[in-house]
């Protein structure tokens, strides 16, 4: 039978908190009800305000209790859409209201944020069966993400904070959608020709000598204490070293991203090579299995978690290395000298729209590494969970 009932216990939220919370909201649209939700200057050149829409609070206190009484599916979809159309009405009135919101506006805006985190809190603690709790899992992450985003563009445009300052989500996202081709040719530049080969350059070299520490202890005595200063150098200092060394070109990207990611694939290596148990390094031994039997049958597959751990957190290095090293040094196009060049034009848009597109092919690139993760080691006690 498929569990469609909230848990007691919300992840993230505890159970004394939800209510006082829904309180809270409920309070807040009151008190938005007595107060000026934005004020517009009139015909003589005087603000007037211009009050509260009192269906808009209607709707989120109604919410609000339903959520209390219903304490199921039903409580959930009126948190939903209390909360999301209160919101979707504010995002959409917010640009005749730029820079002169009022402090109803605001309450509002608190109200239909604290039904969503309740939303959010209740849905974590659904427990489905098969499909319906993958899209769960992928539902929660997308409602609070979208969340984000809805108070950045309202506390950006609501408050008129100049968009040289913090561009608003719409408008980063406007300008993404006018420069495709040039940033295409920046992720081409930066991911395609530094990321991915100083990725798997520096993944492969950490791996081949976590081999050699393992097997020649002198090396493991000797090389860790370098590997680890070497890994503490600053990449601000590393990185026009290796421009110097290697030109402008994608080596001296790639010669950066290989410092930066070689290390933590060495060290986590050689800690998964060493969480094989003693009964069963034991039991190969009784089977006069040799030293590299026993690495690929036994001590790889026990450190196959160790190395995915380092595989995932060098996805993020290595573009951050990337990044980096092009503030040093670049031909006319790629990710870093787009943020650094346009930074100094006063492009705020262009630059967070860079940013963007580097966040999202990095958070790609991992959730890749984590499905290989899962569809490899589906047998461990780590994945199993």
């Amino acid at each position: 039978m498929s569990d469609i009932t909230a848990s007691s216990k919300a992840p993230g939220l505890p159970e004394e908190w939800r209510e006082p919370l829904i309180w809270l909201a409920i309070l807040c649209t009151i008190t938005a009800l007595f107060l000026p939700l934005a004020f517009l200057a009139g015909d003589d050149g005087i603000a007037k305000p211009l009050r509260s829409p009192s269906g808009l609070c209607v709707m989120l206190i109604a919410g609000a209790i339903a959520s209390v009484r219903f304490q199921s599916w039903l409580g959930d979809l009126l948190l939903f859409l209390s909360s999301h159309l209160t919101a979707g009405i504010l995002l959409f009135m917010v640009p005749a209201y730029s820079g002169a919101a009022g402090w109803g506006f605001w309450l509002l805006l608190i109200s239909s944020w604290l039904l969503a985190w309740q939303l959010v809190s209740r849905l974590s603690a659904h427990r489905l069966e098969g499909r319906l709790q993958t899209l769960l899992d992928l539902a929660i992450p997308i409602i609070f993400g979208l969340w984000l985003l809805l108070l950045w563009e309202m506390v950006v445009v609501g408050a008129g904070v100049p968009f040289v300052l913090l561009p608003p989500p719409s408008q980063i996202g406007a300008r993404i959608a006018e420069s495709l081709p040039l940033l295409w040719a920046d992720f081409q530049q930066t991911f395609l020709l530094g990321v991915l080969p100083g990725y798997v350059i520096g993944c492969s070299a950490g791996f081949v000598v976590a081999v050699l520490v393992d097997k020649v202890p002198f090396l493991q005595r000797g090389l860790l204490p370098v590997g680890n200063m070497a890994s503490a150098l600053p990449i601000i200092g590393v990185a026009p070293i290796m421009v110097m060394w290697f030109g402008f070109g994608p080596g001296s990207k790639i010669a950066v991203v290989v410092i930066m990611i070689f290390f933590p694939m060495l060290v986590n290596t050689v800690a998964g090579f060493a969480a094989a148990g003693n009964m069963e390094k034991d039991l190969m031994r009784t089977y006069a299995a040799s030293y590299w039997q026993t690495l690929l049958k036994l001590r790889l597959p026990n450190a196959m978690p160790f190395i995915f751990n380092a595989l995932k957190i060098n996805s993020t290095l290595a573009l951050i290395g990337a990044i980096v090293a092009e503030f040093f040094g670049s031909p006319t196009v790629g990710m870093g000298f787009r943020i650094s060049t346009e930074f100094g034009r006063l492009n705020t848009d262009l630059v967070w729209a860079t940013i963007a597109v580097a966040a999202l092919a990095g958070s790609t690139f991992y959730g890749l590494i984590a499905l290989i993760e899962r569809r490899i080691t589906f047998w461990h006690p780590s994945a199993r969970g």
